[in-house]
């Protein structure tokens, strides 16, 4: 990566009054991110009266501890020769309010990942481990946070009569 800084904006966009008190004024508010196209419109948590339809900045943080650790992991597959053909995760974080600052604490990151049979020799659940550990020490976001992020990586073989990558998410995800 070199010398190179990469730098990242977005832009927020909120109106509204909160002249009338905490309670009273709306939460939501835009967010865009350039270059890409597509914005968030977000609220607060609906326990600081968010609207529970709307994304959150917790759910934002999570979800991308949560994106960065599978992009890393299928990083580290492709550069191992580790056909994945598959990856879903449950990731879930927790915020005490009684430990102060108040902030999250811990992210656990409960990936189920498929890897394809191919003509060469299965790795072991080790080497696979490992692998997870070393996507989780190349994952960026996790790098960026003081929360713990813990990975719980588990790992299948793809069916020899399995239908191919990408046709949805399994029922019950």
């Amino acid at each position: 990566m070199g010398d190179r800084v990469h730098t990242y904006r977005t832009v927020l966009s909120w109106a509204g009054s909160t002249g009338a008190g905490y309670p009273h004024y709306d939460r939501t508010h835009s967010l865009r991110a350039e270059p890409a196209e597509t914005g968030l419109t977000l609220a607060s948590d609906p326990a600081f009266l968010g609207d529970p339809a709307l994304l959150n900045p917790e759910q934002l943080l999570v979800a991308a501890a949560s994106s960065c650790q599978m992009l890393s992991f299928l990083a580290v597959a492709a550069r191992s020769r580790l056909d994945v053909v598959r990856y879903d995760d449950t990731t879930e974080a927790v915020m005490p309010e009684d430990d102060r600052p108040v902030r999250i604490t811990r992210i656990d990151i409960h990936a189920r990942v498929v890897l394809a049979d191919t003509d060469r020799p299965r790795p072991t659940e080790e080497r696979l481990q490992h692998l997870a550990e070393i996507a989780h020490r190349e994952c960026f976001i996790a790098n960026s946070l003081r929360s713990e992020v813990v990975v719980h990586p588990t790992f299948t073989w793809q069916e020899p009569d399995a239908s191919p990558a990408g046709s949805g998410p399994p029922a019950g995800t």
